[in-house]
């Protein structure tokens, strides 16, 4: 089930006996920990009634015994079980729940969920992998295992119109001014995270209040990683050709002590992927979000923007040459050399040269 079909479940049905969380999405996760807390426990059950273990350090069999046992001080219990997956038998790329006899910590589990300790919830967690990528075949044995506790939520990350939504949200809620442009930085400089984007809007908040609009400078002062997107606004420049733009942008990285290195590695991804781009037939700004997100790179509306002034502005024998200059550039940085804002400057006199 999502989070939201979680928190619409416990405020009809109130807990259930056990529940498995799966995902590294930090930010809904934290959100039903807490209703589930405040629905099982009051905070002053909490002290008595919430019992903490992690799978790395003890048996899974050992926490289902305390699940059985009765406390002496707690009438209703929480105990939330850390690190879900290192109670998988090891050693079995593919394990099934038929190689499980019946002494197995998931039998054991599924026997207590036949007969569950009145008044006690089990959470048992697992943030380690995630639902894409190499991470999929290791979640779905996580579930496999675990197979018999019905209650499954899945904390999947945010994609980035429910990142938009949520900055939105989250700023309106607390009366911040955050425009479209800073917004757009706002979720640049996060990477869509969730958890991030709720730290760094309450951050935003304290600084700059509700009184006024939040600046760029704003973001690119309190944000980590907010400074990178000079380097897109370089990218940008150059995808368009504009080599005045982008060598005003050059000289506020080099003023700003920008490791010239670092930009190269965003300028060769950003023409690279222009390339694939180009050669995919790629039409339009959602067409390229949409293709890119597909094989796994995630990708902003705004990035994909900027990919598609790229591929308009740069032929494919130009990009292809651009990669080449990029590498030379690379190269000559890490040579002996006079300055790096030199060999910054020559590359982009040969980029914007038709």
């Amino acid at each position: 089930m999502t989070p939201d079909q979680f928190l619409d479940r416990l405020k009809k049905n109130g807990p259930a006996p056990a529940y498995l969380f799966l995902g590294p999405e930090a930010y809904q996760r934290e959100r039903c920990r807490r209703a589930l807390l405040d629905a099982a426990l009051s905070l002053e059950e909490r002290d008595e009634g919430l019992t903490r273990h992690d799978l790395d350090e003890i048996p899974l069999a050992s926490v289902i015994d305390d699940a059985r046992s009765m406390s002496l001080f707690a009438t209703k219990r929480v105990i939330w079980i850390a690190s879900a997956e290192a109670a998988l038998p090891r050693g079995r790329a593919k394990a099934s729940d038929d190689d499980e006899d019946d002494s197995s910590d998931a039998s054991q589990l599924a026997a207590y969920l036949s007969d569950p300790t009145p008044g006690t919830v089990i959470v048992i967690e697992s943030s380690r992998y995630d639902f894409e990528g190499e991470d999929k075949a290791r979640i779905e044995r996580v579930q496999k295992y675990y197979s018999c506790v019905p209650q499954q939520v899945e904390f999947r990350p945010f994609d980035p119109s429910e990142a938009r939504v949520l900055a939105q949200s989250l700023a309106k809620k607390i009366g911040l001014q955050l425009g479209l442009g800073e917004l757009a930085l706002l979720l640049e400089a996060t990477g869509g995270d969730a958890a991030r984007i709720a730290v760094e809007i309450e951050k935003l908040s304290l600084y700059a209040g509700t009184s006024r609009k939040v600046t760029a400078e704003d973001i690119a002062m309190l944000v980590p990683d907010a400074q990178q997107t000079t380097v897109f606004a370089l990218v940008a420049a150059l995808g368009r050709g504009d080599r005045t733009r982008a060598l005003e942008i050059l000289d506020t990285l080099a003023r700003e002590g920008e490791y010239m290195p670092l930009a190269l590695t965003f300028l060769g991804t950003q023409f690279r992927m222009a390339l694939v781009a180009r050669e995919a037939g790629l039409r339009g700004a959602g067409q390229i979000q949409a293709h890119f997100n597909k094989i796994g790179a995630r990708m902003w509306p705004e990035r994909a923007r900027q990919i598609e002034q790229t591929v308009s502005s740069f032929p494919k024998a130009r990009l292809e040459r651009a990669l080449v200059r990029l590498f030379e550039a690379d190269r000559s940085l890490r040579d002996a050399r006079p300055d790096d804002r030199i060999v910054m400057e020559e590359m982009i006199l040969a980029l914007t040269t038709p």
